[in-house]
């Protein structure tokens, strides 16, 4: 009974040695779960997000907002690592500009240092308004419901004259908000955020260009309808000049525009736009629709950029009347004078696409 005892004894020692082992594995492991949340969401990202701290804030208010907006991985890590920093009665209310590359720490400490200062946001070519409200909102410069009701109010009509001649209805300012990089006050409202794009537009489209639009018969809207088709039909801007010269030599002749752009809009303007189009869609009764209506559509489809514009005051010098995308698939078009050579190019565009996507 002796031995027997003892090796009971063994087998206890052995089972708490193991118990403490795992005990101890787990804490290592509940460490390096909380060192993970203590780093960047994303330390590749490049992104400024707006995040505005609100006078009264907790820090347990605080991390449901920085989670809320996808800077930290969990609100209750960041209100005890405030406790555990002590900074917690620190925090100072304001606007900040942060991203997803900070460590939880270097964003505590910019609250704690009420470091308030400028955020950059940045517009690709070729978004709508709806796009624009869209991703503005996503990095918290907006609420996208109200900027919405911004865009559309008609307030801006008066107060900046190469308006007063866009469309008529709640898109005018579709086409005139400028796509670029721009900085601005961490904190600034939604109507100065959006009178910053169409200082941009002020600053690109100037009398030099107007007089160059008059020079081609057209007015300053008709430039930008234009260029905002180019913007969405071309992928490179050496071929934006020849598209211009294809829609300026099917207007001389009242042949259709016959761009999916246009019709893809009309189907709807705040969704996806579609990047093939059924001959149903082609049927879309709409003035947008450039297979039913020759001519312009009656405003922008989208918001262009520079090369875009200037392709649509400096179109290139052909007898374009086709272009589709190249069958190098490599975002180049290729363009045509009659049906033949363009139903031709459009054949070996689709056969090279569809081997692509067979892997072949």
């Amino acid at each position: 009974m002796g031995r027997t005892g003892n090796r009971r004894k063994k087998k206890t020692h052995y089972g708490i040695l193991i118990i403490l082992l795992l005990i101890i594995a787990a804490g290592l492991w509940g460490m390096i779960r909380v060192t993970d949340y203590l780093e960047p969401v994303d330390p590749n990202s490049k992104e400024e997000i707006a995040v505005v701290v609100e006078q009264g804030s907790t820090a347990y208010d605080i991390g449901a907002l920085l989670e809320e907006k996808g800077l930290i991985r969990s609100a209750r890590v960041f209100y005890y690592f405030s406790k555990f920093k002590k900074l917690s009665s620190g925090y100072q209310a304001g606007a900040y500009a942060m991203s997803k590359s900070m460590s939880m720490e270097e964003i505590a400490n910019m609250i704690t240092s009420g470091d308030i200062t400028t955020i950059s946001f940045t517009i690709p070519e070729g978004l709508t308004e709806y796009d624009i409200a869209k991703k503005l909102s996503e990095v918290g410069l907006v609420d996208y419901d109200e900027f919405v009701d911004l865009l559309e109010d008609g307030r801006y009509r008066k107060e900046y004259s190469f308006l007063k001649k866009a469309q008529k209805g709640k898109h005018y300012l579709e086409g005139y908000l400028f796509p670029n990089t721009y900085r601005i006050p961490t904190g600034s409202d939604q109507e100065l955020i959006l009178e910053t794009m169409l200082d941009g537009y002020s600053s690109i489209f100037t009398d030099e260009y107007r007089e160059k639009a008059k020079k081609l018969g057209m007015t300053e809207n008709e430039i930008i309808v234009m260029a905002s088709i180019i913007e969405r039909e071309g992928y490179l801007d050496e071929d934006r000049p020849k598209i211009a010269s294809v829609i300026y030599n099917r207007i001389a002749i009242d042949m259709p525009l016959q761009m999916d752009s246009t019709v893809s809009y009309a189907m709807d303007p705040e969704g996806e736009k579609k990047m093939q189009l059924t001959y149903d869609d082609t049927e879309f009764e709409s003035k947008y629709n450039t297979y039913l209506y020759t001519g312009l559509p009656p405003g922008p489809i989208c918001c262009p950029g520079k090369a875009s514009i200037d392709a649509a005051l400096n179109p290139a010098d052909t007898d374009y009347l086709y272009f589709v995308l190249s069958d190098k698939l490599d975002g180049s078009s290729v363009f045509s004078d009659n049906d033949e050579d363009f139903e031709r190019d459009k054949a070996a565009y689709y056969e090279a696409l569809e081997a692509e996507e067979n892997g072949d």
